[in-house]
């Protein structure tokens, strides 16, 4: 059964950061830790911003949340990025991070993995001082309006890059669809896009309050990135073994990560 959408003013009541990170990506206990999910999301992300296609001046980086491990790979790449979510204990708690602020969740065995997929073991301190100087914004945005920036009015990126965001953050599939354009908007032509994130649930925990995800499959992916004016690039999609104590924090049942090229405005 679906869960009831899960509205903005939710999130701003009831989403602990520290308690998602906790649950999600805890080194010992985290179930994105567990379950694989984590592992597939660093390397394809590495892979995506060492291979020279995907490059640039700036990448914004949308529903970045609490979470810092998905630009870790991205700053080698870009000279500045800018972090946008909607939640502002989200904000605040990545700027404590840059901040270096004590207490905050520990990224390093993150951290060292990324390192040794980019072939720069032990590099721990190096990574996550770069990545705190490239990080030049961190800002408050809405996916679902047509200036997600709005009143901010920022250059054209070389990237959006958005992680786990869009099935929570859209109530159907229309939305969804939508919602692309609206990403599409901050790219030059030329620009990509790079999504990953979860198939086939409708639902994910975080402390004791139950947060809606709209269910997605690969074919909707495709031909929703391809409509809003994109051409993929690399689309992988890896399925999970069923777990119960895993399902029932978060039901999802596919992992799916996708590159496209901004090939037109629509």
């Amino acid at each position: 059964m679906e869960s009831k959408f899960t509205d903005k003013d939710t999130y701003q009541i009831d989403f602990d950061p520290r308690d998602y990170l906790d649950t999600y990506y805890g080194a010992e206990s985290g179930m994105l830790v567990q379950d694989g999910y984590l592992q597939f999301a660093l390397r394809k992300l590495a892979q995506t911003f060492s291979s020279g296609g995907v490059k640039g001046d700036l990448l914004i980086d949308i529903g970045s949340g609490p979470a810092i491990y998905q630009e870790l790979s991205a700053c080698e790449a870009f000279k500045e990025i800018i972090a946008a979510d909607y939640t502002e204990q989200n904000l605040q708690y990545f700027e404590k991070w840059l901040r270096n602020e004590p207490g905050i969740f520990d990224w390093t065995p993150v951290v060292k993995a990324v390192c040794d997929l980019e072939g720069k073991s032990g590099q721990l301190v190096e990574k996550q001082e770069k990545l705190r100087r490239a990080v030049k914004q961190v800002i408050k945005c809405d996916v679902t309006k047509s200036r997600p920036m709005d009143p901010l009015v920022l250059p054209k990126a070389d990237c959006v890059l958005t992680i786990g965001c869009l099935e929570c953050a859209c109530k159907d599939l229309d939305t969804y669809r939508n919602t692309l354009k609206n990403l599409s908007s901050l790219l030059k032509i030329g620009g990509h896009i790079v999504i990953d994130g979860i198939l086939g649930s409708t639902y994910f925990l975080c402390g004791k309050r139950r947060f809606s995800c709209l269910t997605l499959d690969e074919a909707f992916m495709k031909k929703a990135v391809t409509e809003a004016g994109f051409v993929i690039e690399d689309l992988e999609v890896i399925h999970r073994e069923y777990n119960k104590e895993q399902f029932d924090l978060c039901d999802y049942t596919s992992i799916i990560f996708l590159v496209a090229r901004k090939v037109k405005e629509i």
